[in-house]
């Protein structure tokens, strides 16, 4: 086996295992989104996140390793999912879980589309007409055809996982970009910090709950509310989720250092079910028939460009590792 198809493995390992984590979260998140705020509930978590990938880092080169000559593109990257995780989990406060993830996963697909001109990588028309399919889903979960005032939830909702994914699209190939000179602790360790840097002005400007004090709109007092002591039940699931997060980071970091974009995010996939499966077990939730069938086009299509992919490297003799830029 090549060292190239050594790396892609782990890259999979990794984010397999990231995509759990995941799952994990949204689940935790939207069980808690109706009593603390979002700013409160990612301060705990990055937090705890950071310090456990603090010990990461020891493993990666020590404290030598966080310096950097880019530290703009990493606040940007920071920012990226920043914006990522604000958008989405907005949009778990009041949408179900698998509406929320499908809608989500238009990222790989961005992924996939814009590793064309930010890396170079070749994306066949077959893989791209697979693509289009994905996108079809991701349309057809939108309901364009029902009246804004017929729909549970207004269309703005409905289109923040759909930011969400293509920010957190953007941020996976920078992370391509930056990990020849930064190990996976050091990348999850620069966005925990923005993460906390975000969360503490939040608390700031609007900690005391005061923007949150005459709106009912169940996504802006998820952001805005007043910051609470955690009750004893929630003080370890807090602390579990930051464990969690520290998970993510790095395995996500790892994944996207160790392989090309269009091998990697097919595998995220994985999140579809789970999220189906959290939302029937823990919140009695069953997606609606536009769900299903845009969770069967993403599911296809990105399961195309995967095999596609793995046909391709087949193809090749000797397939060089992928430069890191």
């Amino acid at each position: 086996m090549t060292q190239a198809s050594n790396r892609a493995g782990l890259a999979i390992g990794f984010v397999l295992f990231g995509v759990l984590c995941i799952s994990l979260n949204d689940m935790l998140i939207k069980q808690l989104s109706s009593g603390y705020p979002l700013h409160q509930i990612v301060f705990i978590r990055s937090f705890i996140g950071l310090l456990v990938s603090f010990v990461f880092l020891q493993f990666e080169g020590g404290w030598a390793a966080l310096r950097t000559d880019q530290p703009w593109l990493h606040a940007m990257r920071g920012v990226l999912v920043v914006i990522a995780n604000m958008s989405y989990f907005l949009a778990l406060a009041v949408l179900p879980l698998a509406d929320a993830t499908a809608l989500f996963f238009v990222a790989p697909l961005f992924i996939t589309l814009l590793s064309i001109p930010l890396l170079g990588e070749k994306v066949g028309p077959l893989r791209l007409g697979a693509v289009l399919v994905g996108f079809i889903g991701v349309v057809i979960m939108q309901r364009p055809w029902e009246a804004s005032d017929s729909l549970s939830v207004s269309r703005i909702v409905l289109m923040l996982p759909v930011l969400a994914a293509l920010t957190y699209a953007l941020n996976q190939l920078m992370t391509r970009k930056l990990g020849v000179k930064a190990p996976a602790s050091a990348l999850a360790i620069y966005i925990q910090g923005v993460f906390l840097v975000v969360s503490l002005g939040f608390f700031v400007v609007a900690g005391d709950g005061r923007f949150a004090a005459n709106t009912t709109n169940a996504s802006i007092l998820f952001l805005l509310r007043a910051w609470v002591w955690p009750a004893p039940e929630d003080i370890w699931v807090l602390l579990g989720m930051g464990v969690n997060g520290a998970l993510i980071g790095y395995c996500l970091s790892q994944a996207y250092r160790l392989a090309d974009a269009a091998t990697v995010a097919p595998f995220e996939y994985i999140g579809l079910p789970l999220a189906v499966f959290w939302g029937l077990v823990i919140f009695g939730d069953l997606p609606s028939w536009e769900v299903w069938t845009g969770i069967a086009l993403i599911l296809s299509s990105g399961l195309f460009v995967f095999v596609r992919e793995r046909t391709k490297a087949k193809t090749v003799t000797k397939r060089p590792v992928a430069r890191r830029h």
